[in-house]
This record gives C-alpha cells, structure tokens and sequence, in this order.
C-alpha cells in the first residue's frame, strides 16, 4: 500500500492535509483545518480504519502556513498511532525550556497528542484557546505544560501571596489528580508555591494556612477558591493565566454564579483556556464572555475507509477515541442482573468500572456482587457522591492500585479521572444525561491504550443505539447469552438472611425508578412503560414495595415471583449490635403504642346540601341573554345558508320554528301567534342586518361625525 500526502489551500485561508491510497484496500484521512476568524476550528480528524503494515511516506510539501506545515508530519502520525502524533514536545515552537522537557521525559511523555501539539504553542503564544477535545486526549498536559512556561518566563520573582495561574476544575477528585500530576512540573519552578483548594476541609484551617504561606499557582473548585477570594488573603491583579477544566460540568453543576464572581476578581489582560469533552451553549457563551478573541482547537476521531472494490464509505465524524471500542447488549430487566455477574466473571482477570444510576444503587450492589458464589474473592469496591471524601479518596487509591478488580460507582466517577489500566467499562444503566455517556466510557482507552465499554439496555431502550450514533457514538451489537446461571435465588437468599440486603435493596429499587423518571431522553426512557414486575426481581426484591409511582399508575407488574411464607418483620439483621438496635426500638414503639393507644379516626359526618340561593335579578337577566343570543345565533346560521341555497324557505321556516311539520300554521292558538310574530321581528332584523352588513359600519362612522360637529 503507498500513502502520499497533499496540501490544498483554499482561498477562505483554509489548508487541509490528506493521506490517502492511490493504489490499496484502504485510505486514511487526517484533517487539519486552521480558519483565521476571532473564533478559529482548529481541528485534528485522525482514522479508525485498519491500516496495513510498513507504510511508505511521500514527500511532505512545504507551506506558507506555519501550522499547516508543522502539523502534517503529527496528522500522519495520528492516521498510523492513533493517539499521538510524531510530533515531539522538543520541537514544539515557541521552544520548551529544558526542565520541562526533561519533567516530560520522566513521566514516559516523549510525543504530542493532537490536542497538546495545537493547544500548548497557542497559549505560549499570547491566545486564548477553546478547546474541545475527546475524554482521554491529553487536555491536563496540554495546559499544565503552558501554565508553567508562562511563570517561567516572568523576569522577576512572584511575591508569596501574588497569584499567578488559577486551575479550575468541578470536583475534588479531579482538582486532586490535576494538582498531583503538576507536581513535578511545578518543582522545575523556583520561588514559586502552589496550593490545593477543595471542599471537604474546615475553611478556617486551610484560610490560616493561606494568609501563613501564601501561594503563587491556586488549583481547586469553584466554591472552595470563591470562599478564599471572599476575603483579602491573596491578591490576583497579576494573574498571568486562568485555566478551567472541564467547562460544561462547572455550568452544569451550578457553578455559574461562582464562575462569575471569579472573573469579575482577575484582570482583563490574561491568558485563558477552556477546556472540555463536550461544547455546550453555556461553554460557548462563556467563551465569548471570559476569552478575548479565541482560538478553538477541535480534536475529533473520523472512520474513513476507501476500498478500490467496495469504493469509498465516510462513516462520519466520532467523539470516541480512536482506541475505544464501543457495544451494546439488549436484556430482559429480569434477567440483567444475571448478565451482569456472567459479564463480571468471564473478564474476572480485568480492571473494571460499573456504573450505577444511583448511590443508593451502588451501595446496595456493592454489598450483593461479593455474596453471589462466582464472584466471591473478587475485589468490589464502591464509590459514589455521598460517602465521605476521606472513604471517597481511599477507595479511588484501591482501585488504581489495584491490577485487577470492579469499581461499582456513579457518574461522580465519569469525568476527568485519570484511573490507570482500566480495561472495561459496563455502563449497566445508561446515563441521565446523554452527554456523560462519552465521559464513562472515557475512563478506559486514555491516552494512546485500547479498551472496550459495554451498555446493558432493556427491549423498549433499543432507540438509544440511534441516538447516539446521531450524536457521533457509533455501537456494535453484542448477543445477549442464553445460557446463563440465575442468580436471583442467591440474591433473595442473601436478603433473607440480612436485612441489611433487604433494606438496601428496596432503597436501591426505589431510588432507581425516580431516577428513571428524569432521564433526559424520557421519549427514549419512558418511566411509564417500566415493567415493574421483572424489575424487582432484577434486584431480588422479596416484595414490590409500596411508592406512589406503583400505586397510582397502571404499570406492569408481570413477571414478579413473590416468596411464599416469608413474614418481613423478622427478618433479623447480621451484625448484632444493629439487630439489638433495631429489637430495642420496636419494644420502645410497642410501649409507647400500649401508653399512648392512637384514637380511632371518626368518619366525618355527612354534610348536608346546602340549599341553593335563589338566583339574583342580574344573574337571571344575563341567563336570559346568553340563551337569547345563542338562539340569534342559530337563527343566523340558517339564514346563511339560505341564502347560500343549502336550504330552501320550507325547509327554513320549519327549523325555525315558523312552519309545522306537516307545512299547515295553526291559526288556533294565540300563544304560538306571538311567538311567531316575535321570531318574525327577529328574522326581519336578521335579514336587514344581512343586507347590510357592508354599509352599517360606513352609517355608524357617519353618525360619529354628525355628534361630533354637534
């Protein structure tokens, strides 16, 4: 197979690079599209299709174009790598300072990504830069690297409490990690400190602890760095540079306020860059507020396979990375649970990452996944928002020390951390929102790895395959196996043993279905159309419990298999301590019930009916109005079609009333004279008003001007 590249230049100052066949089964595409425009797409496209071995280079062309001309060797490399470019951190212009080439070079980094060989030399270069990027791309290089150049090459030496760079990030765990993998870089800095701000510590303690040291680089979240600019410990008129991590997760966490008020702190004239996985409006907004005149560098995966038989297939452009293989597996919701411990324990020798909808959920999974008999030995450990952070950071450190095991775990897991080695991701319920998808599966196939992600989804879900590949996240369909152990049976059996699993299964369960019901794709996630039935014993439910999305709505609960024989109430919790606890404030309750015995509830009498007041004047007279105007109203109509020829006079007098059924009057009765003679008047003014409609506004203005001359 012969590669060769090409170099066209558009008049729009748009250079694009292409490496393709001329003769062979397969072409490679790498983009690279530089648009100069206040806000520039800088985009890197880098192919998924399969590449035949020993690839023979043409000549590259040269460029007027600077970066169209440095970046064609690193999107040729993109094409044959995948991740990384052949593009080194040496030979990045504006130049790299030694230590922090020789900082690279021990941490193992001796090439770009995409995204760090078209970020760094932007930010080294006086620009703001947008950055959208795919989860495992290389962002927290590509601003670190720039942050501690530009305090590098200030001439005079920061003061203690003069802030220089700012890192913002939306949780602990990643301003945690972001602040650990700058460490070696920021040591290559003299006379500059840096310091971690994040919640979950006494704000007192860590403000002591500012005013003391001081710090010239702040890394931390959002609420954390407001508390400590609230006050005038540290001063920032010289801030040199503001980074945010992350940008779509601050706005969606509700950090906007907080993200306002830290800008309306820094100095105009400053480097900033936004970087994120996903661009929203809000980070697109917030582009146009907090950057001055910025660069937007795109970083995308493009299947693109040519075929000298088959011709040419574009599968479009995708937000996965190029490593990351992506399926789905449809399953009954009784039966899911089953898949799941098959799943587990047929990669029993990988490193996992579960996800679960809800805490409740994790908690409860964590403790039944060790019972089951096939997975018991394996390493299962839970991570979700609402354990404590010291619990939160420990179980993180287990996991990432670990070579093989399963983190059961929430989307508080699916964004920014850097967990190494992971080989497969179950996403066993989607997500809430459809953007966090992508950023789950991210965990694995980081940086220049491969890895597989798996979706579980129920028969009615099957049109969230569509969706997301209409979202650029392509999937391949997995079987789902027939033969597969049942393990509700050790589930209910672990529940009957301890109430613990009981009460956390029902927590889990309940908590699962309200989740369901704010799903962002609720046309795809219908909460309506659960099956409720085969759902609890997807959870190994002993009962389907009684909550007012089962009570008041008709859902289905098919497929439920109660347990016979089974009084709940005494089933007795493992561990003593909570089992004397719990013996100890039902005798409490039963005291307290003998004492204070509640009174029986009274049915309220029945009320009598009220007599009706006799109707006033005014109220009669307008009963009597509306009657008479929808009567004149019928009677219009019928004129109307009179005189369109729909009836005939005959047929008119009769359905108004003037003619007998047998078309003879009835001279006999004074009363039916009257009232004929009435309907008459009233006919005759319709029939008037009818002639004259086009002139009774003309005779209303004229007699307007007569009373005003008067």
């Amino acid at each position: 197979m012969r590669i060769c590249s090409q170099v066209l230049v558009h008049i729009s100052l748009v250079s694009c690079v292409h490496i393709f066949t001329v003769h062979g089964y397969y072409a490679f595409e790498a983009r690279i599209r530089i648009v100069v425009k206040p806000l520039v797409p800088l985009s890197f496209c880098a192919s998924k299709a399969n590449q035949s071995p020993n690839p023979h280079e043409g000549p590259n062309p040269k460029h007027s174009a600077s970066m169209a001309a440095s970046t064609s060797a690193a999107a040729a490399a993109a094409a044959r790598k995948g991740a990384l470019t052949d593009r080194r951190f040496s030979e990045l212009s504006p130049a790299l300072s030694p230590e922090v080439v020789d900082a690279l070079d021990r941490g193992g980094f001796q090439r770009c990504t995409p995204v760090q060989a078209a970020a760094i030399p932007h930010l080294l270069s006086h620009k703001d830069v947008a950055v959208d990027a795919a989860t495992g791309s290389g962002k927290t290089l590509a601003f670190i690297v720039p942050v501690v150049e530009i305090l590098r090459r200030r001439s005079s030496r920061p003061k203690s409490h003069e802030v220089l760079a700012l890192i913002i990030s939306p949780t602990r765990e990643l301003s945690s990690q972001i602040f650990s993998v700058a460490q070696p870089f920021f040591a290559t800095l003299n006379g500059v400190s840096s310091m971690l701000l994040v919640g979950g510590l006494d704000i007192k303690a860590e403000l002591k602890k500012v005013e003391e040291e001081g710090a010239n680089i702040l890394v931390g979240t959002p609420g954390k760095l407001c508390d400590i600019m609230h006050t005038d410990a540290l001063e920032y008129k010289n801030l040199e540079i503001l980074i945010l991590d992350e940008a779509d997760r601050l706005l969606d966490m509700g950090f906007q306020k907080h993200i306002n008020f830290i800008l309306s702190m820094l100095p105009k004239l400053r480097r900033t860059g936004l970087f994120s996985a996903t661009q929203t409006k809000a980070v697109s907004d917030l582009s146009k507020a907090g950057l001055r005149n910025p660069i937007r560098v795109e970083v995308k995966t493009e299947a693109k396979s040519t075929s000298k038989d088959a011709g040419q297939q574009e599968l479009g452009p995708s937000k996965t990375p190029l490593g990351l293989r992506l399926e789905y597996m449809i399953c009954e919701a009784s039966k899911k649970s089953s898949q799941l411990v098959d799943f587990l324990v047929q990669n029993s020798g990988k490193k996992i990452m579960v996800y679960f909808a809800t805490c409740a959920c994790v908690d409860y999974w964590a403790v039944v996944l060790p019972l089951i008999n096939s997975l018991k030995g394996s390493p299962i450990i839970a991570y979700h928002g609402k354990m404590k952070q010291g619990l939160r950071e420990k179980a993180l450190a287990s996991f990432s020390a670990l070579s093989s095991g399963v983190l059961v775990c929430t989307d508080v897991a699916a964004r920014g951390l850097d967990i190494p080695s992971v080989d497969l991701i179950v996403q066993y319920d989607p997500p809430q929102d459809p953007n966090v998808f992508i950023h789950r599966a991210g965990r694995t196939a980081r940086y220049d790895q491969e890895g597989d992600a798996i979706v579980f989804l129920l028969p009615k879900e099957d049109t969230y395959v569509e969706f997301l590949k209409l979202r650029g996240v392509p999937l391949t369909e997995r079987e789902c196996p027939a033969n597969t152990d049942d393990v509700i049976p050790q589930i209910r059996s672990a529940a009957l043993e301890d109430r613990n699993v009981m009460e956390k299964g029902l927590r889990a369960f309940v908590s699962f279905v309200r989740a369901y019901k704010e799903h962002h794709c609720s046309y795809i996630f219908r909460w309506k159309d659960l099956e409720i039935g085969k759902l609890a014993m997807e959870y190994g439910l002993l009962q389907i419990p009684s909550m007012p999305e089962v009570k008041h709505h008709s859902l289905s609960l098919e497929g439920f298999i109660p347990v016979d024989d089974v009084d709940i109430t005494q089933i007795k919790y493992k561990d003593k301590a909570r089992e004397k606890q719990r013996k100890k404030a039902l005798k409490r309750k039963a005291e307290e019930e003998v004492q204070n015995p509640k009174p029986e509830r009274k049915r309220a009498p029945e009320k009598p009916e009220k007599p009706k007041r006799k109707k006033t004047g005014k109220q009669r007279q307008s009963i009597q109005t509306k009657e008479d105007l929808d009567e004149l109203a019928h009677e219009y109509r019928l004129l109307k079609k009179l005189k369109r020829g729909d009836i005939d006079e005959e047929e008119y007098e009769k359905l108004t009333g003037f003619g007998d059924s047998d078309g003879d009057a009835s001279d006999g009765d004074a009363s039916n004279l009257d009232e004929r003679k009435e309907k008459g008047n009233k006919t005759q003014k319709l029939k008037q008003r009818g002639k004259c409609k086009g002139g009774s506004k003309k005779f209303e203005g004229r007699s307007k001007m007569r009373s005003k001359r008067r």
